[in-house]
Formats: structure tokens, C-alpha cells, sequence
């Protein structure tokens, strides 16, 4: 049996706003993704897995910062020091889409860490491969169009080249399960989509156009567990069969399309023939409020909206989001000042209007415009952005004073 640690889509570095620790001088947020990242180190050390698969997305992009590359090392090499086999999966926002360029994790592979292993590309591993680990082990990384149509010699602008992929791993998975011994259990770690799996945040994310692994070549029987990334909800897509093809999703939420979602990783006991998953959440995720509010009248605007927040002791360090449906006339009504004191002990509070466009005043059907002055109009017109009579008579002397000193002059 092999005891396997399963997490994916760290995306250390994608929250990068608001304020800052005051000790690390990162985001907060970023010490958000830091603190869960050491929940899995730290699972997994105490645990005494005997691997642990990264299945892709460290960062936001294939060129991290420094400090956020460092924060991500010192993680990595606690697993080292450890001597827990670990195997890093490039995801796509790890890899650059053009050839020749540098990943974000191939530094680990051209220092050679120990007991860290790079999937950069696809490849069968054994034991010998894994540090000991008991496993047999298919890396799929995410390939990009570039290096798909260099690898297979296709024509630079084709436009089949998902289905070209898709069969190339279809034959070179279903070859590699049947030549290998009977001995350990077969793993696949890939990041990738799977057809069947719901999408969240990661369809706003993408750097790059979807590639799939086809689901039926997931389910071969031997196979003992797939540990995907890509997704960032966890789910498993063939409950109470074999083998678990399960997503781990992210480790923290990234946006507010994540508001509701738990996150946590997976431990897996894979043997031949058999697996048991266990889905670990990360305790103590920063909170997520949003609300969504639709106005009607100006009467008692921003005291809907506070009720609509809560009480100010339950935003303290929560992301909060305050959506606002309303006609433009009571763009006035709205005292965002008095919202944001309310909001001061959210870690962020963003406040997001949408103003309504109210349909234009038209004239009476059998009223034609010619038989109408140029003041009649300008009273339509100020009547539409909800004038006030008083203000449009007023208005309307203003106009006629106008248009007698333009007159006057042109005589």
C-alpha cells in the first residue's frame, strides 16, 4: 500500500492586494495561501506519507517573484528534509506557452532537490524514479499548442490539434498500463480537464485553450488512483467506483466565485485493486461575504444596505463584496462613506454598483415632433433624468435667455 498526499492549484501569488503582514511584509492574502500550503507540508510530514503529488499551479504565472518563488522553496524543501518523495506536476499557469522558455518549477530539476521530482512532460515512473516510493507513476503535464505541434510534427496553424493530443496520451497511457508489472499500484497525476467535471474560477484563469484527458482511458483497470489539477473544485467524478479520479481543488479561495467552496486536500491509501480517499479541509479559511441588493427608492438607501451587510463585528478580516442594483436617479441615495465605515474591519470591502438605465420618455404617439418648440423637447429630455418641475421651468428660462442673446447677436 502507498499513502498518498493530493493537492493542486496553489496559486500562491494570485491575491496579491489589500493589506499587508506587518512581520513578512507580504499580502495578507498571500499568507492566506502560505498558511494552508503549511497545512499540507505539515500533513504530510506528520503523517509520514510516502508521496506527495502536486498536481500543478503553484503561481499565477510562469515568472513568480522572487519572494513568492522563495516562500513556495521553503515549502518544498521542508518535504526534502523530510525525505518525503515529492512530485511537482507544471500546470498552465506554471508554463509558458511559447518553446524554450523556462517554467516556474524547473528550478527544482536543474538543482536536482532531493526527493523532488519535475513532470514536465509526459512520463512513466517507477519506484527507482520516486525515491522508493511504491508506486507506479504517470505524469501528465499541461502541453500547450506550441509544444504539441512541435512534438508531433503538425502543421504550425492546424486546428485539430486537441483531438492530435488527445489521441497521442489516449495510445501512449493505454501502452504504458499494459506493459507494466503487476507488482504495485498504478497512479496517474495529470493537470488537465476531464470531461464531466464543473468548471469554477479556473474558466476566467485560463492561459491557454483546453486540452483533455479522455475519461475512459482514466478508468482502466489498472490504474489504482488519478490526481488531477486544473479544476479548482474538489470533486470526485466516479463516486463509488474504481479507480477514484479525483480533483483536489484549489488550497484557498481565489475569488468570490469561490465564496461558498471548503478547501483542503487528499489523502489517498492506493493499493492494487483498491483505494481509500480521504478529503482533508483546510481549517479556518479567511471568509467571504457577499451580498446583492436591489434598490427601489431613495427612502432609507444606504440603512438597507447596512442591514444587507450585517453587523460590523461579523465583516472583521473578511473579504467582503456589497453588489448594488439600482435606477441612476438614486445614484445620490447612496452613502458609500457611511458603508465603508461600517466595512472598516473587513481585511477588503469593495462595493460594486450597477446602475439601471430607465427607459426614455416618448412623446405621445400622435404627437409629431415638428408640431413641437425646441423648449418642449428640452422639457422631455429633463424630464426623462427626473427633474423636478420647478428645477425644468427654471432650466427652461435659463435656455430661452440663450438662445435671445444668441438671436441678438446675429442681428
Amino acid at each position: 500500500m502507498a499513502r498518498i498526499l493530493h493537492f493542486a492549484d496553489a496559486h500562491i501569488d494570485i491575491a496579491t492586494y489589500g493589506r499587508r503582514d506587518p512581520q513578512t511584509g507580504l499580502p495578507v492574502r498571500v499568507m492566506d495561501f502560505l498558511r494552508a500550503l503549511d497545512t499540507i507540508v505539515d500533513t504530510a510530514i506528520a503523517e509520514q506519507v510516502d508521496l506527495v503529488l502536486f498536481a500543478g499551479d503553484a503561481f499565477k504565472d510562469r515568472a513568480p517573484a522572487p519572494t513568492y518563488l522563495r516562500e513556495w522553496a521553503r515549502r518544498i524543501k521542508r518535504l526534502s528534509d523530510a525525505r518525503i518523495p515529492t512530485v511537482l506536476v507544471v500546470g498552465n499557469h506554471d508554463l509558458s506557452p511559447s518553446l524554450g522558455r523556462a517554467h516556474a518549477l524547473e528550478v527544482f530539476a536543474t538543482l536536482g532537490t532531493p526527493y523532488v521530482r519535475v513532470v514536465d512532460r509526459p512520463v512513466l515512473l517507477g519506484p527507482d524514479d520516486l525515491f522508493g516510493a511504491p508506486v507506479y507513476l504517470l505524469g501528465i503535464p499541461w502541453l500547450t499548442r506550441a509544444r504539441v505541434v512541435a512534438a508531433l510534427d503538425l502543421p504550425p496553424h492546424t486546428r485539430d490539434w486537441l483531438e492530435a493530443v488527445e489521441l497521442r496520451l489516449r495510445r501512449l497511457i493505454e501502452q504504458w498500463l499494459a506493459d507494466l508489472p503487476d507488482d504495485l499500484p498504478a497512479v496517474l497525476a495529470a493537470h488537465a480537464s476531464v470531461q464531466g467535471a464543473r468548471l469554477g474560477t479556473e474558466r476566467h484563469l485560463a492561459l491557454d485553450e483546453d486540452f483533455r484527458l479522455p475519461r475512459d482511458v482514466l478508468q482502466h483497470p489498472r490504474l489504482d488512483y488519478v490526481a488531477l489539477g486544473h479544476i479548482h473544485k474538489h470533486q470526485v467524478l466516479n463516486p463509488d467506483a474504481h479507480p477514484p479520479i479525483v480533483y483536489a481543488g484549489s488550497i484557498e479561495r481565489v475569488d468570490f466565485g469561490e465564496a461558498q467552496e471548503e478547501k483542503g486536500f487528499v489523502l489517498a491509501e492506493v493499493q492494487r485493486g483498491r483505494t481509500r480517499v480521504q478529503w482533508r479541509p483546510i481549517p479556518k479559511l479567511r471568509p467571504f461575504v457577499q451580498r446583492f441588493v436591489r434598490l427601489q427608492s431613495a427612502a432609507e438607501a444606504t440603512a438597507t444596505l447596512l442591514k444587507a451587510l450585517g453587523p460590523a463585528e461579523a465583516l472583521e478580516g473578511a473579504m467582503v463584496r456589497l453588489v448594488v442594483e439600482y435606477p441612476q436617479a438614486l445614484e445620490r441615495a447612496i452613502d458609500e462613506a457611511a458603508l465603508r465605515r461600517h466595512a472598516a474591519a473587513a481585511l477588503s470591502f469593495q462595493l460594486i454598483r450597477r446602475p439601471v438605465a430607465e427607459a426614455r420618455l416618448r412623446l405621445p404617439p400622435d404627437t409629431p415632433v415638428s408640431s413641437l418648440t425646441p423648449f418642449d423637447l428640452l422639457a422631455h429630455y429633463w424630464r426623462t433624468k427626473h427633474k423636478s418641475e420647478a428645477d425644468i421651468e427654471a432650466l427652461l428660462e435659463v435656455a430661452r435667455e440663450i438662445l435671445a442673446a444668441e438671436a441678438q447677436g446675429e442681428g
